[in-house]
């Protein structure tokens, strides 16, 4: 049998490949970013300078356009004076990777530069915080809902007519109000996080449920199923993993949100030292802040998707090797053995 193409329509991969693809999705950005970093002749518009010569109002370090820095080698040449001197480099504003990684261990051991800011494990404490109450805020409403919405066509039209239409509302729009109902302090921010994530929770959950076989719903209706137990035993358990995965990719939503959220009111969080330290124009801990974030958000992720493997095996096939080994075992069982054994 030939070996499956690595571009094979709705053709699973072999596990070695799948980590390899893996690997390459997260070395291919960093390369390309090493390329535009490290090669000159990329890109590099700006001239950092080495040495200023005897232009008084240059200093070593401070970066210029290249077109405007030869300007000034060709004023010091004509005037007879020493010319300055620098290297190609990119804007302050795009680092290289190596200054990056630095900073993903300086920017925690960095003090502030403002006595009441708060350290980076502060600013990242109160950032989940946020996240943690306005999502369960989001959920606890939003999941029973959307079930009863998927469930039940009078529910759907008493409520989804007036979702639908709230969810195209921008939850920054929502932010003043949100101040003069909650003050300035960590309310307002949840309450922004839970209008972000909320609207769409409901439809995404109902359309899950709505997805379930109908000739289940059918067959337990034959037994004898009541109402009750037709959404709870019947529509709930069917499209549990759906929803598991729903809530899933909805948290990445609530964290789309925090940005706009964390500058309601009294600005706090990982955005407050974003734009603190874009301020100070340290932007390798701007870099660092927001690769954080990928990296709590992408270790959240997985860790979800591990345990919903293990709770919904039969969903994933892939990480079921119990069923697997059970498979094969009694498949050899099956087997008619050969004559003049028992």
């Amino acid at each position: 049998m030939s070996r499956p193409r690595w571009f094979a329509v709705r053709q699973d991969l072999s596990p070695s490949r799948r980590r390899l693809l893996g690997v390459c999705a997260f070395l291919l950005p960093l390369l390309l970013w090493s390329i535009v970093s490290y090669v000159p002749f990329i890109w590099h518009p700006n001239i950092k300078v080495t040495d200023a010569g005897d232009v008084s109002w240059m200093r070593p370090g401070l970066q210029f356009d290249r077109h405007e820095f030869a300007k000034e080698v060709a004023a010091a040449q004509s005037a007879g004076t020493r010319p300055p001197a620098g290297i190609r480099a990119n804007p302050i504003y795009l680092p290289a990777p190596h200054d990056v990684g630095r900073a993903l261990y300086t920017a925690f051991t960095t003090k502030p530069v403002l006595k009441g800011d708060l350290w980076l494990h502060e600013s990242l404490a109160m950032s989940l915080k946020t996240i943690f109450w306005g999502f369960l805020i989001s959920s606890a409403v939003g999941v029973p809902l959307g079930i009863l919405c998927g469930a039940f066509v009078a529910a759907s039209r008493l409520s989804e007519p007036f979702v639908d239409f709230v969810r195209y509302m921008p939850a920054p729009a929502f932010g003043a109000l949100m101040v003069a109902v909650f003050g300035i302090h960590l309310e307002p921010k949840v309450a922004i996080i839970v209008i972000g994530t909320f609207f769409q929770q409901v439809l995404v959950v109902a359309n899950t449920v709505r997805k379930v076989d109908g000739g289940l719903i059918e067959a337990a209706q034959t037994l004898g199923a009541k109402r009750s137990q037709l959404v709870l035993r019947v529509l709930l358990p069917a499209s549990l993993p759906d929803l598991y995965n729903d809530l899933r990719i909805l948290l990445g939503w609530a964290w789309t949100y925090l940005i706009v959220a964390e500058v309601v009111g009294v600005s706090s969080g990982i955005t407050f030292f974003i734009n603190q330290q874009a301020k100070y124009r340290n932007f390798d801990n701007v870099y660092a802040a927001i690769l954080i974030i990928g990296f709590i958000g992408l270790a959240t992720d997985q860790i979800l998707a591990f345990f919903g493997q293990r709770f919904f095996a039969w969903k994933n096939p892939r990480s079921s090797r119990l069923r697997a080994f059970i498979t094969r075992l009694f498949s050899r069982r099956d087997q008619p053995l050969p004559e003049g054994q028992p």
